[in-house]
C-alpha cells in the first residue's frame, strides 16, 4: 500500500511539471520521504526514479545517434583526404558533359581516360558534376510537376526507410500508398541488413 502511495504522489509530481524537471515542493518531500519508511529497502530504488515515456524515447533516439555515429564517422578527422581531381581535368569534365548532354559517368569517365591518359573513377566524375556543372533549362515539354498533377490519381509512392528497435537492431520499412486515395497498397518489414542473400 505504502508503494502504491509513493508511485502516486510521485504521478502528481510529474503531471503538475511541463517541459522541465519536476519541482519539488516541501509537502512532496515529506510524503516521499514518509511513505519510504514503510518499503522494503530493496524496492525503494525500483521506485525513486519517475521515467516519462517521451524521456525513454529520448534515450533511445540518443542511443541511435551514437550506434550510427560510431558506425559511419571517421575515426581520423585531422587526417587530410585526397586533394581531389585538378581544376583542368573538371573543366574538361563540365565541358564534355555540356557538350554530350547524354553521356553518363562512365561514358565520360571512358571517353576522359581515353583522351588525356587518366584513371578515375567514375564516382569522382559523378561528384564533379553535380557540384559544377548547372544544365540549362529544357523547354521540351510538360516539367515533372504538372505530369505529376495530370497523373496523380493513378499513381502509387513507394518509401523505403529503416527505423530501428528497443534493442538498437536495424528494421527495413517498405510502403506502398495510393497518392489519389492515401489508400495503403502493401507494407512488408524486414529485421536486418537487405541484401540478395536475405531474399
Amino acid at each position: 500500500m505504502a508503494e502504491t502511495l509513493l508511485m502516486k504522489q510521485q504521478l502528481v509530481v510529474v503531471a503538475r511539471s511541463q517541459h522541465r524537471a519536476p519541482r519539488l515542493r516541501a509537502t512532496d518531500r515529506f510524503f516521499l520521504g514518509f511513505f519510504t519508511l514503510f518499503l522494503n529497502p530493496g524496492r525503494i530504488a525500483k521506485n525513486a526514479v519517475i521515467v516519462k515515456p517521451s524521456t525513454l524515447l529520448s534515450f533511445h533516439r540518443t542511443l541511435v545517434r551514437r550506434k550510427y555515429q560510431r558506425l559511419f564517422s571517421s575515426r581520423h578527422r585531422n587526417k587530410l583526404g585526397p586533394k581531389g581531381p585538378s581544376p583542368g581535368l573538371i573543366a574538361a569534365i563540365v565541358d564534355m558533359k555540356k557538350r554530350n548532354p547524354r553521356f553518363g559517368c562512365p561514358r565520360i569517365a571512358q571517353q576522359i581516360s581515353l583522351a588525356f591518359g587518366v584513371g578515375i573513377n567514375k564516382d569522382v566524375f559523378r561528384r564533379v558534376l553535380e557540384k559544377h556543372y548547372y544544365p540549362g533549362k529544357g523547354d521540351g515539354g510538360p516539367s515533372w510537376l504538372t505530369f505529376l498533377g495530370n497523373a496523380k490519381d493513378s499513381l502509387w509512392s513507394l518509401d523505403l526507410f529503416r527505423c530501428e528497435s528497443i534493442t538498437l537492431r536495424s528494421h527495413w520499412v517498405m510502403v506502398v500508398m495510393d497518392q489519389f486515395s492515401r489508400r495503403i497498397i502493401g507494407f512488408a518489414a524486414h529485421a536486418g541488413d537487405c541484401d540478395g542473400i536475405a531474399y
